[in-house]
């Protein structure tokens, strides 16, 4: 029995021995018959499902990827025998595994990372939307999703364009933006005098806005007209327009050029003391010019200097007798230079100071007065423009002007002046904006160098309802004719609706009252004017 036992523990030991040999012994290509590692033959192809039943037609055998020629390491890399799973000691990146068909689980990542974290609340995880699952995150708000589901990217929706804005109509790379206003109504004073008797009134406002859609420079236009006929009171029809086209040529990122033409035909107010008694019609004037720009940037430093040119030509008055007044001497050029510096203190801010110096050249040295009438004038500013998201935006500036003439018998204008444009944005359905102007006019009166006018506004804008629009309107004006004691004060009040009916159909309708009060006698008016109308775009 014992002598059984040894001879079949040696035929055991003669048998592994001989496998062991054959296993030495086995072709390259072919699979040892114990694995070294848990993972050491993931780059076996006869792993995958497909290729493991696939035979080699010539050798019958099982085909293998071949593996890629690799630099010789010697001795043993720490962790080399490590698998993919478990605790790896050094701290090496683990062996990357399909999870093709497998839910990726939530991020979860400490606090101060830069990543969102997942705070468990109850059965509720709070995450940030609009963050990727393993990028920063971009919205400040939170949202609560049920725990236990993936985190994923939320979309952050877009505003809701308006509804009833325009579309414009597309040409090349330029945006038209055509519209007309029709508007009839009843004006109690149409010749703005005292006790002077009503007329009814119709307007036609054409205009038509161009903006270029170009990735570098810009041309801009804007057109607006307007023609007032008064049913009983022809004589003070008035025609109006406003013209300009200005571009932006970027030369380079920290150069600019701008560019400007403009043209404004209008005519006097009626009740101007620059107008003589029993006109037949209300002479008109047309003032025509443009200006060249250069700016540059030194990083947050800017200087820009602009230099301009600009004709007002009159009409001859024309009396209800047929006899013609010339207005030649009423004619002058203007060729003016401005020098700005600004610097951009925060993103929403960027304080300036600017300088403007100009002389203006009678078409005749001498007017019927006997007054020469050639002045210089030199203004300065100081201001801000404002652009906090979108709430406040614009520009304002307060300074002081002074303008000498020629004659000496003439005493120079000057005084405080005050420029600018705010809109605040109140809120989504209420809007501000502010207005300040200040110019220097020409007048023809004996004695008197000019007229320096300062005109303040503010409207209120609230949209009841996306497609009703009401709004409220103050201004006021203040006239000083210098050389003279006559001082006017300007009130207007206004009230208007806008019904948008779609993007191309509104109705409007307003209802506004005028004052002016005078220290003279004889100059005071009161107008009330009521208007509906409607306006088409596109």
């Amino acid at each position: 029995m014992t002598h059984s036992l040894a001879a079949a523990g040696a035929c055991a030991f003669v048998a592994l021995a001989v496998s062991g040999a054959l296993a030495q012994d086995r072709a390259p290509g072919s699979s040892p018959s114990l694995r070294t590692s848990l993972d050491d033959d993931w780059l076996d192809e006869t792993r995958s499902p497909v290729l493991r039943g696939r035979e080699d037609e010539q050798g019958g055998g099982v085909r293998r990827r071949q593996r890629p020629p690799q630099r010789p390491a010697y001795g043993s890399p720490p962790g080399s025998g490590a698998g993919g799973t478990g605790y790896l000691s050094t701290n090496a990146p683990p062996l990357r595994t399909s999870t093709r068909g497998t839910a990726r689980p939530a991020p979860r990542a400490a606090a101060g990372n830069g990543r969102p974290q997942a705070s468990t609340n109850g059965n509720l995880r709070s995450v940030r939307p609009g963050s990727p699952p393993n990028g920063p995150s971009r919205a400040g708000a939170s949202i609560d999703v049920p725990a236990g589901t993936t985190s994923r990217p939320i979309r952050r929706r877009l505003p809701e364009q308006d509804p009833f804005e325009p579309l414009g109509i597309r040409a090349g790379s330029f945006l038209l933006r055509p519209a007309i206003e029709v508007t009839g109504g009843y004006d109690s004073d149409p010749g703005r005098t005292k006790g002077g008797r009503g007329s009814s009134l119709i307007t036609i406002a054409p205009e038509l806005l161009v903006r270029s859609d170009w990735s570098r420079h810009a041309l801009n236009a804007d057109l607006r007209g307007t023609y007032t006929a008064y049913g009983t009171m022809s004589s003070l029809n008035r025609p109006y327009f406003d013209g300009r086209i200005n571009g932006r040529i970027d030369i380079t990122r920290q150069t600019r050029a701008d560019i400007e033409a403009r043209t404004v035909v209008s005519t006097e107010n009626p009740n101007s003391p620059d107008l003589p008694a029993d006109l037949a019609r209300l002479p008109i004037y047309t003032t025509f010019g443009g200006s060249v720009g250069l700016a540059h940037r030194f990083n947050r430093f800017e200087v820009a200097l602009k230099g301009s040119i600009d004709r007002t030509v009159y009409q001859n008055s024309v009396l209800t007798d047929g006899s013609v007044i010339s207005n030649e001497d009423r004619n002058y050029n203007q060729y003016a230079g401005q020098l700005r510096l600004s610097y951009e203190l925060t993103p929403g801010m960027k304080p300036f100071a600017e300088v403007q110096h100009d002389r203006r050249v009678r078409d005749l040295a001498v007017d019927v007065f006997g007054m020469q009438r050639d002045s210089w004038g030199t203004a300065g500013r100081v201001g801000t423009t404002f652009e906090f998201s979108g709430k406040l935006t614009g520009e304002a500036s307060i300074g002081y002007l002074v303008r000498t003439y020629q004659d000496h018998t003439l005493p120079d204008l000057g005084g405080l002046i005050a420029d600018g444009s705010l809109i605040w944005t109140a809120s989504a359905l209420t809007s501000l904006r502010l207005t300040a102007r200040s110019t220097a006019d020409e007048t023809t009166l004996p004695g008197v160098s000019g007229v320096l006018r300062r005109d303040i506004g503010a409207e209120v804008e609230h949209s009841f309802r996306r497609w009703l629009i009401g709004n409220v309107r103050f201004g006021f004006g203040y006239d000083v004719y210098d050389g003279w004691v006559r001082r006017d004060q300007r009130y207007v009040a206004s009230v208007g609706m806008t019904y948008k009916v779609t993007r191309s159909f509104q109705f409007k309708g307003e209802l506004r009252q005028e004052w002016l009060r005078s220290n003279l006698p004889g100059n005071d008016y009161t107008a009330t004017i009521a208007l509906v109308g409607l306006r088409l775009q596109r």
